[in-house]
């Protein structure tokens, strides 16, 4: 025979069982145990998976069953019976409930705004449970091929970075290019990039803006040699250029303006404006959980175009900028220079970027660049087939629900 052990409920053990005379009797263990739990506020499919411990009825030990004791009538059986798969039904259910979805984010604006949907509960509106961790940039990526969390916000070199290293992704979001936000910025004095020639530039090496430092001495035809980079990381840089050490520095907002803000009479001397496309940043996620939990990303995109439409609406802009703006602890008018050099791509626009082609336009013919970039400048060795680093699919999909939507209007 097998008898069970209590089962808890809001920190209170419910017995299930009693012995009696040597023998087991499951009649008065269920009926109390099953008057406990409706007084204490027990329903069936509670969705707040509030439960403390587990409602499983668990095998302690195997003990004897005298049949001195009366069976059960047939009807009270099948009620008891039927009582025991439902408790231990609901408690498998509450173990076995999905863990959330972690998604590691950082301070770049086409990121900040998944704040808009965290404070407008639209993730739980979408029935999808979904854990945001905040880092600075560097180590969100390295959360990420930690296991620490299950998606990143990368630009699509970095990802390659991180994938050459030992964890391939695969991006299912183009959130946006830069369009000004990334920049070079000088100290008073030097006023163009040819300037640059035989200065000190402070830039986290390996990462966007030591791309975008070369786009820019390359066109204006110079090289890395003529410069001398010192290695800072991006949230740094303000304070490094303040204090001298370097001429100029490559960062994104809001680094970038606070380095302005910080020293008098500095500028940026080249952005991502004037190579539009160069740097994309996307929702990456881990391949494993892609594929057991595709139906919950389909969820998470469906969630970023909300976001989207919403911040496409100008009647919008004042209550956007308020939340974007806490994020960082400025005012809003401050945060509305970050939004306006990040380009966040409308549906339209993101179906067009994911097709494959050549150049900037398209998502892959910018990484070709990027990983041409990251090979000649050693970054990494050998060449990265990023293809399987793409999976447009998801917005794809989306894409054909919302038109059908639409239609159906």
């Amino acid at each position: 025979m097998i008898e069970f052990s209590p089962i808890s409920l809001d920190g209170h053990e419910i017995p299930l069982t009693s012995v009696r005379n040597n023998g087991f009797d499951i009649h008065e263990g269920l009926n109390s145990g099953a008057n406990r739990l409706i007084e204490s506020g027990f329903s069936p499919g509670r969705p707040d998976g509030t439960l403390s411990a587990c409602l499983v009825l668990r095998i302690s030990k195997v003990v004897t069953l005298h049949l001195d004791h009366p069976p059960m009538n047939p009807f009270r059986s099948s009620v008891y019976l039927a009582l025991r798969c439902f408790i231990l039904g609901s408690g498998l259910l509450s173990v076995a409930r999905a863990e959330p979805l972690k998604v590691a984010y950082s301070d770049w604006p086409g990121w900040v705004v998944f704040d808009i949907a965290i404070q407008k509960n639209w993730y739980k509106e979408e029935g999808l449970d979904v854990q945001f961790m905040w880092y600075d940039y560097a180590p969100s990526m390295d959360a990420f091929s930690s296991g620490k969390v299950d998606c990143v916000g990368m630009t699509n070199g970095d990802a390659l970075v991180t994938g050459s290293s030992g964890k391939p992704s695969v991006a299912i979001v183009i959130t946006d290019f830069s369009s000004g936000n990334d920049m070079i910025v000088a100290k008073p004095g030097i006023d163009s990039v040819k300037d640059l020639k035989g200065k000190k530039i402070g830039v986290e090496v390996g990462l966007v803006d030591h791309l975008l430092l070369l786009n820019a001495l390359e066109s204006n035809g110079l090289k890395e040699s003529d410069v001398t980079l010192v290695n800072t990381p991006t949230n740094e840089t303000p304070q490094v250029l303040a204090a001298g050490a370097v001429d100029a520095i490559g960062a994104w907002q809001p680094n970038s303006g606070q380095a302005m803000k910080t020293v008098q009479g500095s500028k940026p001397i080249y952005t991502s404006a004037q190579a539009p496309g160069l740097i994309y940043d996307l929702m990456y996620v881990s391949r494993e959980s892609l594929e057991k939990r595709r139906a919950d990303w389909m969820k998470f995109v469906k969630v970023w175009y909300r976001i989207v439409d919403y911040l496409q609406d100008p009647a919008n802009l004042d209550d956007a900028l308020k939340i974007l703006a806490a994020r960082d602890n400025v005012k809003p008018e401050e945060y509305e220079p970050f939004l306006k050099g990040t380009h966040i791509l409308t549906l339209k626009e993101a179906l067009q970027r994911w097709k494959k082609g050549d150049g900037l336009g398209s998502i892959y013919g910018s990484t070709k660049v990027v990983d041409n970039f990251n090979v000649k400048y050693g970054v990494y060795k050998q060449h990265v087939d990023f293809q399987g680093y793409f999976d447009p699919s998801l917005t794809q999909e989306f894409a054909k629900s919302a038109a059908a939507k639409t239609t159906a209007k």
